[in-house]
């Protein structure tokens, strides 16, 4: 037989290996592609608060660009332009809001909310003044509602298409690779519906109650999605926990004491990875480097002065600081800075304080029982603190002037009318605006709206609004009006 030519091997040879190369290349491109696992980092710890990551974009990032045109997509599902007039805050110079992270992940650019999103604000001094953003404090202008519905009904929308939405991507970019703009895209369109549903179908809670509107979140409710619980056959007292945002200033001092509203913990590490669940932070998917620099932070952040954006009468305080320590020191502590006290940091029950029970009630022994569950593949992080209480904690009032609005649920406007009988408190006001009123100590809440922007009106008749309670001669509310003007002078020093 007459031997195949040898040129005619090589050529196979040659083949086989080029196909081997092509698929090696393939491999090594699609790894560089959408294997890395990188977050955008800052090295200033209030920047890395603002805007680092805690994880939770590798569960539930929206693809950076998705995120950027979906007020383009349904803008009148909005209620004015873009992310901001949720209560988003825009820095100069940035195309995410303070309290969005970014992080590099299965090929493309995700974000997602981070801490910040829920413990940052602005304040003005007056009508045309400059904001000052002021980190740490409660995000009183967000309506993170609000945020969770237009999501979901943009997603929803008829109008979310891979056929409408790349074009606008792509005119956005300036430009898509092939593989972006016919696979990646809309691949993540489709898969970005999918999670929307999946998510916002275990919160459909937020459809059973009434807008929470800005500065406000029902924490444990969203706790119990996790679990599954059936919302729809929850008792009317267990559905309805819309809590203020709280501050989250000087935590090193709060540890050990009784924290959250109710004081169902009193582990800040347990709280801080209990919230980091709201950021999308799972067990398995938390950056946990990332949140320990964030509770670095937060151990000794301090809140801005009061003194240096106002005047402080020092002779009328000193004569509140009389009046404090009588009155409020034992259950407050001593000052902005001291929080020595018998009572500081437990809690008072609820019989006693009187204020809005649907916070209270929401949060079960069932759900104390189940959190114990959620790092069990963790013992060294394992909750062990969550407790049913049956109350609301004494808290510190560091930062107090900018917690405003008052009371957990955020139903008194100032502290001058948390100083009233509650049958004079406002049984109506509005939320969401960052102008200050020094003298009653809180934001205006007298004006349905500014410059176009329409804020939210607060109604304390709905379940969760009540406005009573933490009255009576042990609460200040009984003091001659010289005595609370005198008081107040005292309070803008903390």
């Amino acid at each position: 037989m007459t031997p195949a030519p040898t040129h005619s091997c090589s050529a196979c040879r040659i083949g086989l290996w080029a196909i081997v190369l092509l698929v090696l290349l393939f491999v090594l491109g699609a790894a560089i592609r959408f294997l890395p696992d990188r977050p955008v980092t800052y090295d200033d710890p209030v920047e890395h608060f603002k805007y680092g990551s805690t994880g939770g974009e590798r569960n539930m990032g929206f693809p950076y660009w998705l995120f950027q045109v979906l007020p383009e997509v349904c803008p009148e599902l909005l209620p004015g332009k873009g992310y901001a007039s949720l209560g988003f805050i825009f820095e100069p110079g940035r195309d995410l809001p303070v309290g969005m992270s970014k992080r590099r992940h299965l090929g493309i650019d995700r974000v997602f909310l981070n801490c910040a999103v829920c413990h940052t604000a602005t304040v003005r001094t007056a009508p045309g003044a400059k904001p000052m953003l002021v980190a740490g404090m409660p995000a009183n202008q967000l309506d993170l509602m609000g945020f969770q519905k237009f999501v979901q009904q943009c997603v929803n929308d008829r109008r979310f298409t891979p056929a409408q939405v790349v074009p606008r991507i792509e005119e956005k970019t300036g430009g898509l690779g092939l593989l972006d703009k016919w696979v990646v895209y809309p691949l993540g369109i489709h898969l970005m519906r999918d999670g929307v549903a999946g998510l916002l179908g275990r919160l459909r809670f937020i459809h059973l109650q009434a807008d929470w509107g800005p500065g406000r979140v029902d924490t444990f409710n969203s706790a119990k999605a996790i679990f599954g619980v059936p919302f729809e056959q929850l008792p009317p007292e267990e559905l309805v926990g819309v809590s203020d945002f709280p501050a989250i200033w000087n935590q090193a001092l709060k540890q050990g004491m009784q924290l959250h509203w109710d004081g169902n913990n009193s582990r800040v590490e347990e709280r801080n990875l209990s919230a980091a669940f709201g950021t999308g932070a799972t067990p398995k998917l938390i950056d946990h480097a990332a949140i320990a620099r964030i509770e670095a932070w937060i151990a000794t952040a301090a809140p801005p002065a009061f003194e240096k954006r106002y005047p402080i009468d020092r002779t009328l305080a000193a004569r509140g600081k009389r009046i404090y320590q009588q009155a409020c020191a034992a259950c407050h502590g001593q000052s902005g800075s001291d929080f020595s006290g018998e009572y500081v940091g437990t809690v008072t029950p609820i019989h006693e304080i009187g204020t809005d029970r649907g916070r209270l009630d929401s949060y079960t022994l069932q759900l104390a029982q189940n959190q114990g569950m959620l790092y069990s593949a963790d013992p060294a992080r394992r909750f062990r603190h969550f407790r049913k209480t049956y109350g609301y904690a004494n808290a510190p009032l560091d930062g107090l002037w900018l917690r405003a609005p008052y009371l957990h649920n955020g139903s008194v406007p100032t502290l001058w009318d948390l100083l009233q009988p509650s049958a004079q408190r406002p049984k109506r006001f509005y939320r969401g605006n960052d102008l200050y009123d020094p003298r009653h100590l809180g934001f205006v809440s007298d004006q349905a709206g500014e410059n176009g922007k329409r804020f939210f009106p607060f109604d304390t008749t709905l379940p969760g609004n009540g406005n009573a309670g933490h009255e009576g001669p042990a609460y200040g509310t009984t003091l001659p009006d010289a005595d609370k003007w005198a008081l107040l002078e005292y309070l803008k020093t903390f």
